[in-house]
């Protein structure tokens, strides 16, 4: 399903995530990577501390509404190098995926740890359950991804906070009824953020909200529209029009020229047309990779100048045409995205999506993000980044429908679904206020160019407030570009957003 890893630009994408075999999660709403600092540690008073890419475990219940079930071992990071007693614990999941390499997120190369600096406080990363080596099981069936849901994860965070024994001196009394907590996250991190505060209100002093995809939404076609309205124009206007005519001519069964077309992209093994329709979408989930320090050798740029410049010259705002697009986008495929998404694997089982039996959708072994995942977006949230209206303009085919992700939650978990679900966005915007979010002491950051900003309280046509209680900004950045010290370095817009963030804290915290 379209949703591979969504990953910020600090992070390489691989063959099999990059596969759009699993499409949906390549435009997984995930946080940029960040790995630890090389080097020693000391806390204020001159103490070397463990290095942060330093294991602990907390004893965190399998499931909150039955706690007779147990524990198991929740992996956390941790960084006392800021500390001063009476300063603030700093907590942040990067959510849906393994947390190891995320340790970056304790450092004040991230708005984490430059409140940590400001404030004199600790900071915390803590793994998200059924991510990465923090399962309350030891498989992903369905039978257990049951106990997978937003509230039991709004429930770890919270039971974590008021029950753990911190590893730095005095950690075991720094509870939030002594100690005020900040909570962070980013993306999908960002909206749990945001539904804990609603949740469970008064646990956390403050929070810290980055892109935070607050509105669950099945037909989430807006992923798209940022991608059209920044990407160069000429690119746009190109892809837009290989599109119709896809469009055109699938809606006319004229499947000779579907025929030449999968030909002319070297994807003419490929059975079925929808899964054709999505291979074409994996070019602008590359948008998602962007930040503000991106340079022009990124995929997308790649990608654009393939369809844009001739002999140097690059097509003016309305492109070089339909023809000349089919041949330098399929060109493009031949010679370099092909194997950049695939390898050395063969069309049908890298990019089909129908044989159910390719260990994809079968392998239920634990640290497996696209399937926990998967299972999240199947149930609870959608997101499904689909076409738009008819009506609209379009870089993205309408054959794709909701219906195109929603069969293959059927084939992920057969076990749990005799048909194709609809996700339960409503009551998940209902519980959790979705866009109506109305918390004090809650920051938002969102970006201009973030392919997620439809779901963030910053969506076109929202006007949500921005107020001093619940102050939301919005700087000219990409997904999660806060969120890193560097961006703000590189764009005085994503600066002006960090530093209004720090203020807020300072003054939460006075």
């Amino acid at each position: 399903m379209a949703l591979t890893l969504l990953l910020g630009a600090l992070l390489s994408v691989s063959f099999a995530d990059a596969a759009i075999q699993g499409a949906m999660m390549r435009g997984r709403p995930g946080v940029p990577k960040i790995s630890a600092i090389e080097g020693t540690l000391t806390s204020p008073n001159g103490t070397v501390l463990p290095p942060i890419t330093t294991v602990y475990y907390f004893d965190q219940l399998i499931d909150h509404d039955n706690p007779s079930l147990g524990t198991f071992q929740q992996r956390y990071w941790m960084n006392w190098q800021y500390y001063e007693e009476g300063g603030p614990i700093i907590l942040m999941t990067p959510g849906e995926t393994d947390a190891d390499g995320y340790e970056g997120y304790l450092t004040n190369g991230t708005i984490n740890g430059l409140i940590a600096q400001q404030e004199q406080g600790a900071t915390v990363l803590i793994e998200h359950r059924f991510f990465g080596y923090s399962n309350p099981y030891d498989n992903l069936t369905s039978q257990s991804l049951e106990l997978l849901t937003i509230q039991q994860a709004i429930d770890d965070l919270v039971y974590f906070t008021e029950n753990v024994d911190l590893p730095m001196p005095g950690g075991d009394n720094v509870k939030p009824d002594t100690t005020p907590w900040i909570l962070i996250g980013g993306s999908y991190s960002g909206a749990l953020t945001s539904w804990t505060m609603v949740n469970k209100p008064g646990v956390f002093h403050a929070a810290y909200a980055s892109s935070a995809v607050v509105e669950a939404i099945t037909d989430y076609y807006g992923y798209f529209t940022p991608i059209r309205e920044y990407m160069p124009q000429n690119c746009s206007s190109d892809v837009q029009a290989v599109i119709a005519y896809l469009d055109q001519i699938y809606f006319e069964n004229d499947t000779a020229a579907i025929q030449d077309l999968k030909d002319a992209f070297g994807l003419g093994s490929l059975s079925h047309d929808d899964d054709f329709a999505s291979a074409l979408q994996d070019n602008l989930f590359d948008w998602q990779d962007m930040q503000p320090d991106t340079g022009p050798g990124a995929m997308f740029y790649e990608f654009c100048d393939a369809l844009e410049v001739k002999d140097g010259v690059s097509a003016p705002a309305t492109g070089w045409g339909l023809e000349n697009a089919i041949y330098a986008w399929g060109s493009f495929w031949n010679t370099t995205y092909y194997e950049y998404v695939c390898g050395d694997t063969e069309v049908e089982a890298c990019l089909g999506t129908y044989n159910t039996s390719q260990s994809y959708w079968t392998n239920v072994t634990v640290n497996n993000a696209n399937r926990s995942w998967f299972w999240m977006v199947c149930n609870q949230v959608g997101w499904y980044q689909v076409s738009p209206p008819e009506g609209q303009p379009a870089i993205v085919s309408r054959i794709l429908q909701p219906i195109y992700e929603e069969r293959q939650c059927v084939n992920m978990f057969p076990a749990k679904f005799s048909f194709p679900p609809t996700p339960s966005v409503g009551e998940v915007d209902s519980m959790y206020d979705g866009w109506n979010v109305n918390v004090d002491r809650l920051f938002f950051a969102n970006g201009l160019r973030d392919p997620w900003r439809e779901a963030t309280v910053s969506a076109d046509g929202l006007n949500k407030p921005n107020t001093t209680t619940q102050p939301i900004y919005e700087g000219d950045g990409f997904h999660c570009s806060d969120l890193l010290t560097e961006n703000g370095v590189v764009d005085a817009t994503v600066y002006e957003v960090q530093q209004a963030g720090l203020e807020y804290m300072k003054m939460w915290l006075a």
